[in-house]
């Protein structure tokens, strides 16, 4: 924003509430502070005060507690003022249109925490992390997206620009200085240097899976034969009546999905149709996306009724099992055990439960906890959360280094290798926004919500 700006922003939902906050931040803090509130004027900083707010006109608008915070000590890097009057609607808008008649202006979503990143206080990876805070949904992605706000990512891209500033800086001292006395060009150390930064590029990159399942839920996909349970299952696990429950086979003839939190992990639950040979054109088609949505899946969990001998899965059922973590749940132990279940795929984790008394349903919870830390890490994972964004610079970085990794190896002009790393330094940098892109900036920022 411009210099001479000041804006203005409630940072909480809209509703009613005890109380409300409204955040400004710019050159004219300092005068408005002054001008609602003369007689607690100057204020010393970052101490909650309590004053009337009373209108250009005179009037009281509401009884607040504000703070002042001076730039560049402030989360903005300029001067900020925090209000909280009550929560009532309609006193916060009077707040608000008497401080923009004081010749504020309503902040664009994002704006508080873009002027923080221009500020230098923070850099895009923490101002992105700020979404991930607001957004998370359990406690891993709560936890990794704290580790990112304090700059982990930061940290973990910035020996990448450092290794090719000093590949660069060595090709480029040979390409400028030719004539000097200077040792014989050795490439071998770039080489290494370069070879040693692609393996890191890829074990970061390998990292990106990790995201979807913090943000959208570890899939967790129900699969078997038609009256095992699986929908009494979800509903169970949901404690809610998410999923029609019938004698009839073929019931679910569709996927169904819900969201729950186990141990630090949040799981998208999917309950899918019965396999079975046979049944309409409908089931069959309800059938063959179970079978997607289970080659898709994150842990796949194998219901059998216990009470009755295994199923007999076809051949293309059992393929599926051999890349993705499963989990075999036999059901209906209120029903007895079949002597065969115990060696229904013995080579996956069983578990026993019964959905219509609920007996193993806590078990069951650990038990799949146990399974997603295993496979997906636990709470205290150092896994770094990559974005979309963050996986296309990073893969475009990589191209540049490649490209530029072959031309040394292949004795070619130093030149066109320092080119290509350049490009590779650009593309890593904009993780961070050191390299400047106004439009990439308004796109990112356009996602926050009004008070940051």
């Amino acid at each position: 924003m411009p210099e001479h700006e000041t804006i203005v922003a409630l940072a909480t939902p809209g509703a009613e509430s005890a109380l409300a906050l409204i955040r400004i931040s710019g050159s004219a803090v300092s005068s408005l502070i002054n001008s609602v509130f003369p007689k607690k004027s100057p204020p010393p900083p970052r101490r909650a005060i309590y004053g009337d707010y009373k209108a250009l006109d005179g009037s009281l608008l509401d009884q607040l507690v504000y703070v002042y915070y001076q730039g560049p000590a402030s989360f903005t890097g300029e001067d900020m003022l925090e209000m909280s009057p009550h929560g009532n609607p309609y006193i916060v808008q009077r707040i608000m249109e008497d401080l923009c008649a004081r010749g504020c202006r309503i902040a664009e979503p994002g704006e508080f925490t873009r002027t923080a990143f221009l500020n230098g206080k923070l850099d895009l990876t923490q101002a992105e992390a700020i979404v991930d805070v607001i957004r998370a949904r359990s406690e891993k992605a709560l936890t990794v997206a704290q580790k990112q706000l304090s700059g982990s990512l930061g940290t973990a891209v910035e020996p990448f620009i450092n290794t090719l500033l000093q590949v660069t800086a060595h090709l480029e001292a040979y390409i400028d200085f030719p004539e000097e006395d200077l040792p014989p060009e050795d490439v071998e150390g770039p080489l290494s240097g370069l070879n040693k930064l692609i393996n890191a590029i890829d074990e970061l990159l390998a990292t990106v899976p990790f995201r979807r399942r913090l943000h959208d839920g570890v899939r967790v996909v129900l699969l078997g034969e038609p009256n095992v349970g699986k929908s009494s299952l979800m509903n169970t696990l949901l404690g809610e009546d998410r999923a029609i429950v019938s004698a009839e086979a073929g019931t679910t003839r569709d996927y169904l999905e819900d969201k729950l939190l186990i141990g630090s992990h949040l799981v998208r639950l999917t309950d899918t149709a019965g396999l079975r040979e046979g049944g309409s054109a409908i089931e069959q088609d309800g059938i063959r996306k179970s079978l997607r949505l289970a080659s898709d899946a994150d842990l796949m969990v194998i219901v059998v009724d216990g009470s009755a001998p295994p199923p007999p899965f076809a051949t293309e059922w059992a393929t599926l099992f051999e890349t993705i973590p499963v989990l075999v749940l036999e059901n209906k132990i209120d029903l007895g055990e079949d002597p065969a279940v115990p060696a229904f795929l013995p080579q996956y984790t069983h578990a026993k439960v019964s959905a219509l008394t609920g007996q193993g349903v806590g078990s069951l919870r650990g038990i799949l906890k146990e399974q997603m830390d295993k496979h997906y890490g636990g709470v205290d994972s150092s896994e770094i959360a990559l974005s979309s964004r963050h996986a296309d610079a990073l893969r475009e970085a990589r191209e540049h280094i490649v490209v530029g990794l072959a031309q040394l190896k292949e004795n070619l002009l130093p030149e066109l290798a320092a080119v290509e790393l350049h490009l590779a330094i650009e593309a890593v940098g904009r993780i961070t926004g050191k390299i400047d892109n106004e439009r990439m900036l308004d796109e990112l920022f356009s996602t926050f919500c009004i008070g940051k």
